[in-house]
């Protein structure tokens, strides 16, 4: 993958983001997943369509500051005192666009990834990688191991990678679990995919 791919808007790249293989070098060898839900969060920039919802929005904080730097880097934050949740940085430097990998399908490594949820060996794919945080503790993701991480570094222990698959149906809808901005349509996820969040009908 190009650094290219990642300096578009966050609402252009996350959809395409879709299908690409997110990979994580551990202690006990490499765990991969393909990506199949994500969600888009805007830069504050973008004045026509404000987004609180994002990280970002009220400029850079010790907290954010790696959302402000170059596309195609790994923003890693903490939730609810027991979650890690994992972005990738894009537009260009300065604009601090962001998106939420909210879900993987899992291509290698299912049996650590269990272990690493502390499931049996043969948990089912979305019991391991279905949600931001499950995918997270599943691969190791942590904030003080791969916040600032460049995912497109061959040396780096958090990659985003291709493999020219073709993710097929695409659905478009509201993010999830956000109370500003909920109703922009900025999440993007693989239709019929096992991984994928359901949504709670009212």
């Amino acid at each position: 993958m190009q650094r290219r791919f990642f300096a578009e808007p966050p609402e252009i790249a996350a959809p395409l983001l879709l299908g690409k293989i997110l990979a994580c070098r551990t202690p006990k060898g490499w765990l991969a997943g393909r990506i199949v839900e994500v969600e888009a969060y805007l830069g504050p920039h973008i004045t026509e369509t404000p987004d609180p919802a994002a990280h970002s929005f009220r400029g850079v904080t010790p907290r954010n500051a790696v959302m402000f730097g170059p596309p195609g880097y790994c923003y890693v934050y903490f939730i609810y005192g027991m979650y890690y949740c994992v972005n990738v940085t894009c537009e260009p430097e300065g604009k601090a666009g962001a998106i939420l990998i909210r879900a993987l399908e899992p291509v290698l490594g299912e049996e650590i990834m269990a272990a690493n949820r502390g499931l049996a060996s043969k948990a089912s794919p979305e019991k391991l990688t279905g949600g931001p945080g499950r995918l997270c503790q599943a691969m190791g993701i942590t904030r003080p191991e791969h916040n600032g991480l460049d995912f497109l570094d061959p040396e780096s222990p958090l990659q985003m990678r291709s493999d020219n698959w073709s993710p097929g149906e695409i659905e478009i809808s509201p993010r999830i679990g956000i109370r500003h901005a909920a109703d922009l349509p900025l999440r993007f996820a693989l239709a019929d995919n096992c991984c994928v969040s359901r949504v709670r009908s009212s």
